[in-house]
């Protein structure tokens, strides 16, 4: 009969086992595995290139809306850009501009301009208002009252500002003649002709106070281009003045 191993040989197999990363299990100790020898787990093998991957995040961006932009480029004029242009009539001794301003006033709106004459026995009053377009508003709806409430005649419309004109130069003429018919109509014909704007006018038919002759006189105001010779236009404009025997000056505007 053959003899089991000494217990000296097990603790030998076992630490034998122990170097080889097995485990032995001692008979009866553990059940079916009994005299068996178990291999430790191996560890996991060390791979680099999983260990110095770089760790990634992703982000999702939120999506980009695109900026609102203005594509029209056009000046858009201002609140207080609104105008009105009003003129009034009436018989003389009344006079339509305590009515007419008060109404500016009363709206909201602003006096730019005003005009006041009396022609014949008539009485004319133009205005010019601005304002925001509520106000502009409101005023329309003022003076609309106004002509049914009084004896005025009333004329009005919405307009805009006056453009700069700078290459114009302001000059006065002076006209000093005995009345007859066409001299006005003569003299905006030449202006006319010479590409030259009247700004203002003022003209008048009187009678001399020492002889009783008729007389025509006539303030104009008018823009010269700043490129036109000022000598040649003042000799064409005295020769035009001679040949229909007008007296006549013509200046630059000091002021």
């Amino acid at each position: 009969m053959q003899a089991g191993p000494s217990r000296g040989n097990v603790r030998n197999a076992a630490q034998v086992c122990a170097r080889r990363g097995r485990s032995y299990l001692r008979p009866r100790s553990a059940g079916k595995y009994a005299g068996h020898s178990l291999r430790a787990p191996a560890e996991p093998a060390f791979r680099p290139w999983r260990e110095a991957a770089p760790r990634v995040s992703f982000a999702i961006a939120a999506p980009v809306e695109p900026a609102l932009t203005d594509t029209d480029t056009t000046a858009r004029p201002a609140p207080t850009e609104n105008h009105l242009l009003i003129n009034a009539y009436t018989t003389h001794p009344r006079s339509p501009l305590l009515a007419v301003s008060r109404r500016i006033a009363d709206s909201g709106c602003n006096l730019v301009d005003t005009r006041l004459s009396t022609v014949g026995r008539d009485v004319s009053v133009t205005a010019l208002a601005t304002g925001s377009w509520d106000a502009v508003a409101k005023l329309e709806a003022m003076l609309s009252r106004l002509e049914r409430e009084e004896d005025l005649k009333l004329v009005w419309y919405r307009t805009g500002p006056k453009p700069i004109q700078s290459n114009l130069l302001p000059y006065i003429v002076e006209v000093v003649a005995s009345d007859k018919p066409g001299i006005l109509f003569q003299l905006a014909d030449f202006f006319d002709h010479q590409n030259i704007t009247i700004e203002s006018l003022h003209c008048s038919r009187y009678r001399a106070m020492q002889t009783g002759a008729d007389m025509f006189s006539a303030q104009i105001t008018i823009g010269v281009p700043a490129d036109m010779h000022i000598a040649a236009l003042r000799d064409d404009f005295l020769e035009f003045c001679d040949h229909l025997n007008l007296d006549a000056i013509m200046d630059p505007m000091k002021f």
